[in-house]
């Protein structure tokens, strides 16, 4: 199985990533690792800050990664907010039964209500720099245009809207 995890930063991406590779013991591809590898080596002349250049430059490289794991019957987790919502014209039947989907999104009365434990939980697993524009309302803009693309196109999402339970959503 090919596990697809996305949403906006600072929703667990990473952490979900993270528990399900304890739990099922499947590896698993940071998008953003993949990004500043081919970033630092030099490999394309984009930034970490050309996020719309990036999605597609990414998903070429991503999209024929699930393939081939697809293709050998490998299990795989791939996390990161460089999966686009039209994902799924880029596989046929065979691959899509291999494929779970996942967007994890905050509810405007989370974020409201758990804004400074959203900013205290960023380095749970990776170590993130300070961003002074990270504000509550544009965490608010990021979830609601995630949740809003996730319906547009008929994603599964994981709303967060009462209690943070990462481990609800690690029944793959």
């Amino acid at each position: 199985m090919i596990i697809l995890i996305t949403g906006a930063s600072h929703t667990g991406k990473t952490f979900l990533a993270q528990k399900l590779l304890e739990k099922y013991h499947y590896p698993y591809l940071s998008i953003d690792h993949l990004k500043m590898g081919l970033i630092r080596s030099g490999q394309t002349d984009l930034t970490p800050y050309d996020d719309d250049k990036l999605t597609d430059y990414l998903w070429a490289i991503i999209k024929e990664i699930i393939k081939t794991a697809a293709e050998n019957s490998q299990n795989l987790i791939i996390e990161g907010c460089y999966i686009p919502f039209d994902w799924k014209k880029d596989f046929d039947s065979e691959y899509l039964s291999q494929i779970r989907f996942l967007c994890l999104v905050m509810s405007e009365n989370y974020i409201n209500h758990h804004y400074h434990d959203i900013l205290s939980n960023e380095n749970v697993i990776e170590n993130r720099m300070p961003d002074n524009n990270f504000t509550i309302e544009y965490i608010k803009q990021e979830n609601l245009y995630y949740y809003q693309h996730c319906k547009q196109f008929g994603l599964e999402y994981a709303l967060i809207d009462d209690e943070y339970d990462i481990d609800r959503y690690c029944g793959f």
